[in-house]
């Protein structure tokens, strides 16, 4: 923080010039091969690797965080934001931290790996299940899922762990989009599960400082479309 300047009160709630705080920098991972919609199996959906696309959009992520000072990486287990934190740590000569429990929503997580959504849930239920999404935005309306209190729980504490172990520095966590939903909703106070749609790749910046956190920016995509606009994908 900075001695001689006299911090308003929306410097303070904001974290303006407070050259100690922790900057958290979210990434979703680069879009993944989607599995058939009618024939994949549950299984086929948990941990799919990278598309030719998500593999640019990983450099491309890659490049943009490259020339500032990035002191840890974090990813999930699961290999598209695995890879992800890869690419961004590589430049920085990091190792990259696995933790499990930024892993996404377990999405019928109490099925048999081998059927389809739709062979163990049935068509009626199913459709309901996905209009209901629609409308309310929430993980819960799906049956055999993870609950979204659950999620959000696990995924928060870890970022908070995580913002506990590197006061002042700038950390990366590669993540999903589901879990950067429940860490900012947090962080704003907002209680809806998927309150937007992050793309692939972006980037959001959170600003933490003892019990205070500021949203810094919201999908930032110009890594992205400003190589080739068809990287920009949801």
């Amino acid at each position: 923080m900075t001695a001689e300047r006299v911090l308003t009160p929306i410097d303070r709630a904001f974290l303006t010039y407070y050259e100690d705080a922790t900057e958290l920098i979210l990434v979703r991972h680069g879009q993944q091969v989607f599995p058939d919609p009618a024939t994949g199996k549950v299984g086929d959906w948990v941990d799919p690797p990278l598309s030719d696309i998500g593999n640019r959009q990983v450099a491309a992520v890659g490049r943009y965080l490259a020339p500032k000072r990035v002191d840890a990486v974090y990813s999930s287990q699961l290999v598209r934001a695995n890879e992800t934190a890869l690419a961004i740590a590589r430049p920085h000569d990091l190792e990259v931290v696995v933790e499990e429990d930024l892993r996404e929503i377990e999405t019928f997580r109490d099925l048999p790996r081998d059927v389809t959504p739709m062979e163990a849930v049935g068509e009626l239920r199913l459709k309901g299940a996905r209009e209901r999404f629609v409308r309310h935005r929430t993980w819960d309306v799906y049956p055999y899922t993870e609950r979204n209190e659950e999620f959000r729980h696990r995924t928060v504490n870890a970022i908070e762990g995580i913002l506990a172990t590197h006061p002042g520095q700038r950390v990366v966590v590669a993540c999903h989009g589901g879990v950067i939903n429940a860490y900012l909703g947090e962080v704003l106070g907002l209680l809806t599960a998927m309150f937007f749609r992050p793309a692939h790749a972006s980037v959001h910046r959170v600003r933490a400082h003892d019990d205070t956190r500021a949203l810094g920016s919201l999908n930032e995509i110009i890594h992205l479309d400003g190589e080739d606009p068809d990287l920009v994908t949801f």
